[in-house]
């Protein structure tokens, strides 16, 4: 009897078991899909789905129980509750970025700025349904930025991490299929064929050394909360330039990068608990989140639209540059270049649209540390 009982004893743990946990299941079953064979953000969806379902197993040692610490837990307390997780992203996806093409022609800078209109609306927006750090944290979703969604709402001490992670990672991987849509229906054919003569320029070393440093100092002057964001991307950007640092440079760009990326999928997955996933306030979120980003990428474009008002026939810009001012990098800016292509197989756009998108990139940042320092983060 003792032999049966103890036998028995090993399955007890499935009266444990919810139904909201084996949606999580699903999730992170769906996620790990995506990744392998949808290839969408694979280095992050993949240990995102995998811990998703590790910590919703029944009484989870991944996650603590009680006083039982689990790793996940702990890895939480240490990288992402204090925001080091994604500051260490950001060395490394600075050393990745060229802003040459974009000092070459630094108008561009206007369209990123232009393309974060979506976030300011969507703040508003949420804030009808959620409280305002909340409503700030889903805003920012709408930048197509990862890291600085994560670190936006973990300042704010938004409960809905997980929730929010997964719709900025999972409208990045879904950028060729959501802007071309959004981008077809506020522009016509004649203006989606609208040709730019592109002209290489020269940007010097010393302009290249001098831009990551000038831009922290003036982000931290506008926004100080902007500081360690900024300061973080712009470091690694300076790695990158300075010349002296190569191999620094190469291992923020690969060995950092990918380190950090697995355990940010890992510790926001234990953040992503059935309890605090499976609710109505989710589905909200990711619909609130896709308007976002929606409206961040019409807003992009419909500022290239003004400016052609104003401009002579032979200067005007395509709008759909502006489309990629939006911080999904490159992803956004080969979007519109394909797109360009589509329409007229003379039309290259792509380096427009990556120095747009290069700029969009600073300005998501620039966008999530405005809004912390006007919460008082």
């Amino acid at each position: 009897m003792d032999i049966i009982g103890q036998f028995t004893s090993l399955f007890s743990n499935f009266g444990n078991l919810t139904w909201q946990m084996l949606v999580m299941w699903i999730v992170g079953g769906l996620l790990i899909y995506l990744a392998i064979a949808k290839k969408m953000e694979p280095s992050l969806l993949l240990p995102m789905g995998f811990g998703a379902i590790l910590v919703n197993l029944p009484l989870s040692g991944a996650i603590t129980q009680g006083d039982t610490e689990g790793p996940l837990s702990v890895l939480f307390e240490a990288g992402m509750s204090n925001e080091l997780f994604p500051l260490l992203l950001f060395i490394g996806i600075g050393a990745m970025i060229d802003f040459g093409p974009l000092l070459e022609k630094p108008w561009l800078m206007l369209f990123g700025a232009a393309a974060q209109f979506g976030i300011f609306f969507t703040v508003c927006l949420a804030g009808i349904f959620f409280n305002l750090n909340d409503a700030v944290s889903i805003g920012i979703i709408g930048a197509a930025d990862g890291p600085t969604a994560i670190f936006v709402a973990n300042t704010l001490g938004s409960q809905y991490l997980g929730a929010i992670m997964v719709a900025a990672y999972s409208y990045m991987a879904l950028v060729p299929i959501v802007q071309p849509p959004v981008i077809r229906a506020v522009t016509t054919k004649k203006e989606r064929r609208i040709r730019m003569s592109y002209q290489k320029g020269s940007v010097t070393r010393a302009t290249r050394i001098l831009f990551p440093i000038v831009v922290t100092v003036v982000a931290g002057l506008v926004a100080p909360a902007s500081v360690a964001l900024v300061g973080f991307l712009m470091f690694g950007n300076l790695l990158r330039e300075c010349g002296v640092l190569n191999s620094l440079s190469e291992t923020a760009q690969n060995a950092l990068a990918n380190l950090i990326t697995i355990l940010l999928g890992m510790t926001v997955a234990s953040q992503m608990t059935a309890d605090k996933f499976v609710r109505p306030d989710t589905i909200l979120i990711l619909a609130l989140g896709l308007f976002a980003f929606v409206f961040d990428t019409a807003g992009g474009v419909l500022f290239a639209k003004l400016l052609n008002l104003f401009l002579p026939e032979g200067k005007k810009i395509n709008p759909m540059i502006g489309a990629a001012g939006i911080s999904a990098f490159p992803m956004s800016g080969r979007v519109v270049n394909q797109m360009g292509l589509a329409e007229d197989n003379q039309n290259f756009l792509l380096m427009y649209s990556i120095s747009v998108n290069v700029s969009g990139q600073i300005a998501s940042v620039i966008a999530g540390g405005l809004l912390l320092t006007l919460m008082g983060a």
